[in-house]
């Protein structure tokens, strides 16, 4: 049988067996009837906490009651776009602790800056309430690993916003990958080439009226008041975001690992800086990033850029994973090409070349697919349905903030993946954690 032949039987029953894993699955109702409704609350409704209200208005039989932001402000004006749109009410709340003492409240989706992640997901877990957490996981190391534990101890079910884990096409490429379409993999690289504007210096001001800061703030070191922090620009600080390696890039970060099969890294090198605008933020614009696995005799590679750039096979934001026979080519969420051979000759699979070069509709793909996986887990209390459990959340933002690290002291560290530590290392040690604000401490689950 000649290799096209062999290749295009493998595409044929690749196929078939992504259909499968297409189809919803049938879930029986442990936690809620079948006919229950599950009352949610979205935390964090100024940027990505719109996509959270419109998923969870999409499940059936689920029902928004409450939306909650510090900034009560932005709570007014979700609240009446939320009438307009469906025609109900929904109650607001500034202070999420309130949410979780509510028992009405079933489930809550974490939508807030990113140095609240991992304490929201605590206290929801300690609540008795499942949740889904918005990448990243985490903001640091320690406080991902004690989410972890927390969703385990208390039988929680936790999904992570990596929406690309729920994606029919990025899944069936990377069963075939797995599958060894390409041969021995490798080497990932991902791909974060985002235009990010001057985002100037507006110094410090009063904090706006409506606006609880000192709840925004929550865990995290309390800084003056200014508009380049709140409310998307907290991506570009260390005290509140993680830059767009730990923003835009978790995506990728979570797919070069789910790829390579990988977890953490042994060894990280790190180097980028900001080369093009004089302004306020403190994360790097161009940052590359090397993971290596020497144990696993593989690599990933990591690259954000700003502004004006080329693209990388037709990619800008994505993934491509080399193998001894080809390489793999992700571009966004939904679309895969393979290219085959030294000559990087495009890979057609069968006849029509409609699988090895995927474009697939979403299906149960994107954000509603993803919040539809996680009801799915929630309804059946079962989170080895889940696409993105709560592992993934830590791994693939774990990555992100080992990059971060490195770049942070300026050379190439050395990692126990085991103990989550920095071998003879204080100085890093310290960057895997920070000192919490009370009353928001992450708490040591035991």
């Amino acid at each position: 049988m000649s290799q096209n032949q062999s290749r295009r039987n493998f595409i044929k029953n690749t196929a078939a067996a992504t259909a499968v894993i297409s189809i919803p699955t049938i879930i029986p109702a442990h936690a809620f009837g079948a006919n229950d409704r599950i009352n949610a609350a979205v935390l964090g409704v100024n940027g990505r906490g719109k996509n959270h209200i419109s998923s969870l208005m999409a499940q059936e039989n689920v029902a928004i009651t409450h939306l909650c932001d510090p900034d009560m402000n932005v709570l007014k004006e979700r609240q009446k776009e939320f009438k307009e749109k469906y025609s109900k009410d929904v109650a607001l709340e500034q202070d999420l602790r309130k949410i979780y003492d509510n028992k009405d409240i079933d489930v809550v989706s974490i939508a807030t800056p990113n140095h609240w992640h991992s304490l929201a997901v605590i206290w929801a877990c300690q609540a008795g309430k499942d949740c889904y957490v918005e990448k990243p996981g985490s903001h640091n190391i320690y406080e991902g690993r004690k989410m972890v534990e927390a969703a385990q101890k208390y039988d929680r079910i936790v999904q992570h916003g990596v929406q690309l884990r729920s994606s029919p096409s990025v899944r069936q490429a990377v069963k075939m990958m797995h599958e060894g379409y390409i041969g021995r993999v490798y080497m990932a690289r991902g791909l974060v080439f985002r235009w990010r504007a001057d985002i100037g210096n507006k110094g410090f001001e009063p904090v706006p009226e409506g606006l609880d800061y000192d709840l925004w703030v929550g865990p995290a070191a309390k800084r003056p008041f200014s508009r380049n922090i709140v409310h998307y620009n907290w991506h570009w600080t260390f005290e509140y975001g993680n830059g767009d390696v730990g923003n835009q890039g978790i995506h990728e970060t979570d797919l070069c690992m789910w790829g390579l099969n990988v977890g953490l890294p042994t060894k990280i090198t790190s180097m980028g800086g900001k080369f093009l605008f004089n302004d306020a933020k403190e994360t790097p614009e161009v940052l590359s990033s090397i993971y290596h696995y020497p144990e696993e005799d593989k690599i990933i590679q990591f690259e954000v850029r700003p502004w004006c750039t080329n693209t990388e096979e037709g990619v800008t934001v994505g993934n491509i994973f080399y193998g001894e026979k080809g390489i793999l080519v992700v571009d966004g969420y939904d679309k895969y090409q393979f290219y085959m051979g030294q000559k990087r000759e495009k890979d057609k699979g069968g006849d029509d070349g409609s699988i090895a070069q995927s474009e697939m509709a979403r299906g149960d793909g994107g954000t509603d697919g993803h919040f539809k996986n996680w009801i799915q887990a929630v309804r059946a209390h079962d989170k080895t349905l889940l696409n993105g459990p709560v592992e993934t959340a830590h791994l693939a933002s774990g990555l992100a903030h080992l990059g971060n690290i490195a770049y942070r002291l300026g050379r190439v560290l050395t990692f126990d993946p085991q103990s989550e530590r920095f071998v003879n290392d204080p100085e890093a040690d310290k960057l895997l954690t920070r000192n919490y604000r009370a009353p928001f401490i992450v708490p040591d689950i035991v």
